[in-house]
């Protein structure tokens, strides 16, 4: 089986513990499909001294890991990518995906100069791609800002009818005060001019019987006599 990594390639771990980490590869096993990384995966061994120069003990090295696990970095634009294939001066390349560049260092410096270029048209996408989502942002912002005041007028507006109509159960509120005041008063006032007539008419009873009683006691007095 064909392995799209090499010896020497600097790659990225994309999955597994390790995920993040970059590193040479030291070692490529094509038959189980697998890669050995530096300071990937590393484990512990204990070894034993096989002659009496080795040294035994604890030691720590990096283990195999999945050919998939892993990305290779272009020297070029310096991003993880896939491998692609391409045929220079009759030879099949490992080219970078994003860029165009080999990643076989025997063919780097033929193809830096067309990927440097299209570097260089991929950041002048991406600067006035960002300048269009800026531009998009200011005008969403000024749509939220107008959107905001259209909503705080319309609160508004209600506010104003309700002082009208407070104002106007205030003065109705006012004339009803005055038209029970107004009652009031006349009912008390009717009411005094018939306690007056009434006491008028019981004077009136008063000084005829009083008048009638002295004129009964003249009358019996001229008898007497």
């Amino acid at each position: 089986m064909k392995m799209t990594i090499k010896t020497g390639d600097n790659v990225l771990v994309i999955t597994g513990k390790d995920k993040g980490k970059t590193g040479k590869v030291s070692a490529v096993y094509a038959d189980s499909n697998r890669v050995v990384v530096e300071n990937v995966n590393v484990v512990t061994k204990n070894q034993k001294p096989r002659t009496q120069q080795d040294k035994g003990g604890i030691i720590k090295k990096s283990a195999p890991i999945e050919a998939s696990n892993v990305m290779v970095i272009c020297p070029v634009c310096g991003k993880a990518t896939r491998v692609s294939h391409t045929v220079i001066d009759g030879k099949k390349v490992r080219t970078c995906k994003k860029c165009g560049a080999s990643l076989d260092k025997a063919y780097v410096k033929q193809t830096k100069a067309e990927a440097k270029k299209v570097i260089k048209a991929s950041e002048l996408k991406g600067s006035s791609l960002k300048a269009a989502k800026s531009s998009k942002k200011a005008n969403d912002e000024v749509k939220e800002q107008v959107v905001e005041e259209v909503k705080q007028e319309e609160v508004k507006k209600p506010v104003r009818k309700s002082t009208k109509t407070s104002a106007k159960k205030s003065t109705s509120t006012t004339k009803s005060t005055s038209k029970t005041t107004a009652k009031t008063t006349s009912k008390s006032s009717a009411k005094s001019s018939v306690k007056k007539s009434e006491e008028a008419a019981t004077e009136n009873k008063e000084t005829t019987t009083k008048k009638a009683t002295t004129k009964k006691s003249t009358s019996a007095k001229k008898e007497t006599k």
